[in-house]
C-alpha cells in the first residue's frame, strides 16, 4: 500500500477579482520528493502557490497537507502545520542583516522534521556564512535568494513551496542552489518548485507537472516529459 502523499491537491481554482486563473488543478508531492510544475511565464505557477498557501483571496478546491485539511485556513495556520512559501521576489528584511534574517524566521523544532540552525544554513549556503553581518539590501540577487529559502527553512517546514528559485540567477548560482536542494531532499524535505528552466527542474526534480492556462497539461518523470520533444516547443519554450 503507498503511503499517503505529503501533500494533495485537487480541483484547485483560484480568482484574482472576476478573473479565473487556475482551473481544477491536481498535484501531489510524496515524502522526500521534489516535484517540479513548470510552465511559461504567466502560465498560473506562482497563483497556484498562493492558493495552496492561503495567499490567494479567492479559491476553491481542497489542499490536504500531512492529513489536514488546510483549503480554507489562512496562511499562518498554513505555516504552522509545517508548509512554507518562499516567493520569487526574495523577500528579505534589506535593512537587517544574514543573521538577523534568520532571528526572524526561527519557529520551535517541529516533530519529525530536520531542526534548522544558522550554523547548519551556512554549510548548506556557505555564502551566507562568509556575510554574517551583512544587511541584506547590500547582496546579489543570487545571495538574497539563498537568504530567502534559508530564512523559511528556520521556520523547520516539512514542505516548501520554491517559486522560481534559479529565476535571473548566475550559472554558478544556480549550480550552488540546485546542491542545496539536493542536500534538502537527502534530509527528507518534501519540496514543490515552480520553473521555467526545464535543465535547472533536469537537475534536482523527480517528476514534473506541465500547466498551461492554468491547467495541468502533462505529468510524469522528467525522462518522460524529456523524451518528448514536442512537449517543450508546446508549453515550454518562450
Amino acid at each position: 500500500m503507498n503511503p499517503a502523499p505529503k501533500l494533495d491537491v485537487s480541483g484547485l481554482r483560484g480568482w484574482y477579482g472576476q478573473a479565473q486563473i487556475l482551473f481544477d488543478i491536481a498535484l501531489q508531492v510524496g515524502q522526500g520528493e521534489v516535484v517540479a510544475l513548470l510552465g511559461r511565464n504567466g502560465a498560473g505557477k506562482s497563483t497556484t502557490f498562493r492558493a495552496i498557501a492561503g495567499l490567494l483571496e479567492r479559491r476553491a478546491g481542497r489542499v490536504i497537507f500531512e492529513g489536514h485539511d488546510l483549503s480554507a485556513r489562512p496562511t499562518y495556520e498554513v505555516v504552522r502545520h509545517g508548509l512554507a512559501f518562499v516567493p520569487e521576489d526574495r523577500r528579505i528584511f534589506s535593512d537587517l542583516t544574514v543573521e538577523e534574517n534568520l532571528a526572524v524566521g526561527r519557529q520551535k523544532p517541529r516533530a519529525g522534521v530536520p531542526v534548522w540552525t544558522p550554523d547548519r544554513l551556512y554549510t548548506l549556503f556557505p555564502n551566507l556564512g562568509a556575510m554574517k553581518n551583512r544587511a541584506g539590501g547590500a547582496m546579489s540577487g543570487g545571495e538574497q535568494q539563498m537568504l530567502t529559502i534559508a530564512r523559511s527553512l528556520m521556520g523547520n517546514p516539512s514542505l516548501v513551496l520554491l517559486d522560481e528559485p534559479s529565476e535571473g540567477l548566475a550559472p554558478k548560482i544556480v549550480e550552488d542552489m540546485a546542491r542545496a536542494i539536493l542536500q534538502l531532499k537527502r534530509e527528507g524535505l518534501s519540496i514543490l518548485l515552480s520553473e521555467q528552466n526545464l535543465h535547472f527542474a533536469r537537475l534536482i526534480s523527480d517528476r514534473a507537472i506541465i500547466i498551461e492556462r492554468g491547467q495541468v497539461m502533462l505529468e510524469g518523470t522528467i525522462a518522460e516529459i524529456d523524451s518528448n520533444p514536442k512537449t517543450s516547443e508546446a508549453y515550454l519554450a518562450m
